[in-house]
């Protein structure tokens, strides 16, 4: 990339970054939980999923699943069965107790602070890694990229790969660290509430303007 482009991204990303810092200020997860592994299990099932129906099945299965000990101890067939309506069920069941077992085993029950720590549990990779830094502890050190952040950075063209991890490793380059936090959370909501994925005219949406070749760009997202 020449010096020339990579500039030109580096804008491009900071209007967005501004837009987002002004409509959403305090970014937060729609994922509903009442305890710290509840929204890591939560995570790992919005995977492939949407979290309005992760959080239509787990309005009933938190109440019997709170701690990472309780997830430690489920039962794997009914646990599984229980989230059997989820996308990749069965590896996700497998996956949480795995990570549930560990987090309670090595870690006192308590979810772990750092990437390397969280990395190397089950199921769990950079992306789902920042998203709980983010929400647990207020830690931003990297920019999670889910399917909305990848849509986005293709449409206003800030990145040249299609690997979520890459396109994390270019944002973070364009934006400064102190506005990692915003980004996510950010685009997740102007993706679910202002501009969806289906192509449809977009040309009077805030960041389309800011950019308007967006317009005409409707990557795949997956």
């Amino acid at each position: 990339m020449t010096l020339q482009k990579f500039e030109e991204r580096q804008e491009r990303a900071r209007k967005i970054v501004a837009y987002l810092k002004r409509a959403y200020p305090r970014p937060k997860s729609e994922l509903v939980h009442q305890t710290p592994f509840q929204f890591v299990a939560s995570v790992m099932l919005s995977a492939q999923c949407t979290d309005k129906v992760v959080n239509r099945i787990t309005a009933e299965l938190w109440k019997k699943y709170k701690t990472a000990r309780d997830f430690a101890r489920a039962d794997p067939a009914a646990f599984t069965k229980e989230i059997s309506s989820i996308p990749f069920f069965r590896n996700k069941a497998k996956a949480i107790i795995a990570a549930a077992k560990i987090v309670n085993d090595d870690f006192g029950g308590l979810v772990p602070r750092t990437e390397a720590e969280l990395v190397a549990l089950p199921g769990i990779g950079y992306k789902t890694a920042h998203v709980i830094l983010g929400e647990l502890y207020g830690v931003f050190e990297g920019i999670p990229t889910d399917t909305h952040v990848k849509r986005f950075a293709k449409r206003f063209d800030l990145t040249d790969n299609s690997d979520l991890k890459k396109i994390s490793k270019d944002l973070e380059a364009l934006i400064p660290k102190k506005d990692w936090k915003y980004v996510n959370n950010g685009l997740v909501l102007y993706g679910r509430y202002v501009c969806p994925a289906r192509p449809h005219d977009c040309t009077n949406h805030p960041l389309t303007k800011l950019w308007p070749r967006a317009a005409k760009r409707w990557p795949r997202a997956k």
